[in-house]
């Protein structure tokens, strides 16, 4: 069995011990909805450190193409006023292909880190809406072309959401530009859209449906899975942790690109109190 084998029967062993795990040890545990709920929200005053594992399939060579992706991605919320919270959001991407340059092949490796940082008020506004906005840093962590330009860059990013009663809906975005061939075809001038909904269904289950599109303004061409699912906040010992479950279906992807997928994210959860 070759090693990338081995660690993607080892990242879904993992996924399938901590659903176990959830199954076996999730109670309905006095605050868990109140956490289902600020982890809805991209600002919140909850430190999150997700682990996302994402598995696309089709498309790539004979139709037999896979994807994979883990991103590492902490949420560290600072105050910095009194009304006033920084938002740190950073994505770390681990991501491999098989099979999609031609058959019997292989490439794994990096891909770039994003770093997010949203200035948002502590309370929301007095019509219900919550927003943070600022700036957005690419770091060239890319270990291959194929997973990415390895270029600095920058930009602004923003979200803006409303949340009334189990409802959660919103936008994130962000649009990104190297510092250097931003319009050539080796450098990066991608803007990313992800409108969210969240409905709460009580006892820290939620169900969840996002769409995570990207559009690259030099190659003309959108990349856009829509996630739909579930996730439940639960606690093992005294850690408070939430497993997602989602199905991925591709509304747009490039040429030979991926068709479905399945998206899991094991998150643990730090409250910090607060909005």
């Amino acid at each position: 069995m070759r090693d990338v084998s081995r660690f993607r029967f080892a990242a879904m062993l993992i996924v399938g011990m901590a659903a176990v795990c959830m199954v076996s040890a999730a109670r309905a545990q006095e605050g868990s909805a109140e956490l289902a709920k600020q982890l809805a929200n991209p600002v919140s005053s909850l430190i999150s450190v997700p682990f996302q594992f994402n598995a696309a399939f089709g498309g790539g060579a004979e139709d037999e193409g896979q994807w994979y992706t883990l991103n590492i991605q902490p949420v560290i919320p600072i105050s910095i006023a009194p009304d006033w919270n920084l938002i740190v959001r950073t994505i770390v991407p681990i991501v491999g292909r098989e099979d999609v340059v031609s058959p019997d092949s292989s490439e794994w490796g990096f891909g770039n880190t994003l770093q997010s940082f949203f200035f948002s008020p502590k309370a929301p506004t007095a019509g219900g809406i919550i927003w943070g906005l600022g700036p957005a840093f690419n770091y060239p962590t890319s270990t291959d072309p194929l997973f990415g330009p390895s270029q600095w860059g920058a930009g602004p990013t923003g979200v803006v959401l409303l949340q009334k009663g189990p409802v959660t809906a919103g936008l994130l975005w962000n649009q990104v530009w190297s510092f250097e061939d931003s319009s050539e075809p080796d450098g990066i001038n991608n803007t990313f859209l992800q409108p969210f909904f969240a409905y709460s269904l009580g006892k820290g289950l939620t169900f969840n449906a996002n769409i995570q599109a990207t559009y690259s303004w030099n190659t003309e061409q959108w990349n856009a899975p829509m996630n739909v699912g579930f996730s439940q906040v639960f606690k093992v010992g005294g850690q408070n942790m939430s497993l997602a479950l989602n199905g991925t279906y591709y509304l747009a992807a490039p040429e030979n690109g991926p068709e479905w997928g399945v998206q899991t994210a094991l998150t643990f959860l730090f409250p910090t109190g607060g909005r």
